[in-house]
This record gives structure tokens, sequence and C-alpha cells, in this order.
């Protein structure tokens, strides 16, 4: 499931030149955001840890637990981006099993990244 084909006809939508910043590390979270066309970079501590590409979820984590933001996400080309609060995006994982489950597959596949960084980086200890 490509997140951008459900999200196409969003109309709360956000624009990003190149170099904008959408949000940054320890904002608030009360959207999430679904890339639509462009590409970011996902910064965590001044690292890239992440590019993102059309049908990325970015900001997910920080809406369903309100925490702030984990990371500061930079457009590295012109974007365009559905942006979801958390009202909208209850109402799809509760009509929509698919997206549902599409955002577990991307947390899970996002820890799992991480935690290979978080194993590469203690491998010359």
């Amino acid at each position: 499931m490509n997140a951008a084909n459900l999200f196409k006809h969003e109309t709360n939508t956000t624009d990003l030149a190149a170099g904008d910043v959408l949000f940054k590390e320890g904002d608030a979270g009360d959207y999430m955001y679904v890339l639509l066309e462009g590409a970011l970079d996902v910064i965590v501590g001044g690292k890239t840890v992440e590019q993102s590409v059309r049908g990325a979820l970015l900001g997910e984590m920080a809406l369903i637990d309100n925490s702030p933001r984990g990371a500061t996400v930079v457009a590295t080309e012109a974007s365009r981006l559905a942006k979801v609060d958390e009202k909208r995006f209850n109402f799809i994982i509760q009509h929509n099993p698919f997206f549902a489950k599409h955002v577990m597959a991307e947390l899970v596949d996002r820890l799992r990244r991480m935690n290979q960084i978080h194993k590469s980086a203690n491998s010359g200890d």
C-alpha cells in the first residue's frame, strides 16, 4: 500500500520548497504527514537517518503518543504533504484496516532500522 494513493485527494496539504523545515526535533506533534510529492530528509541529532520518498509517513509517532517530535524533517526538493490531525487519523484507521496495518508496518520497519543502527554503533565496543 502506498499511502500517497489514499491521500491524493486530500485538501489539507502543506507545500515545502527545498530546504524548508517541516518540523524540528522536540516540537509538539499535533499532525502526521503523508508525502505526496517530493523528498525529505529525517534528521536525528544532526545526522540524516532516513530519506523519505512518495508515500512516506512522517510524524505519526508523535501524533499517536502525544510526545515531542523525535526528529527534524527537511525538504530536499519541492514537496507536497497531506496534513492529518489526530481526529482524521483515528477515523481513517478505524475505517481502513489496510492503512492501520500500513502504519504498524512502517513503525516496525523504523524500529528495525534503528535497532540495526544501534547494533552497528555498539559493535565497536
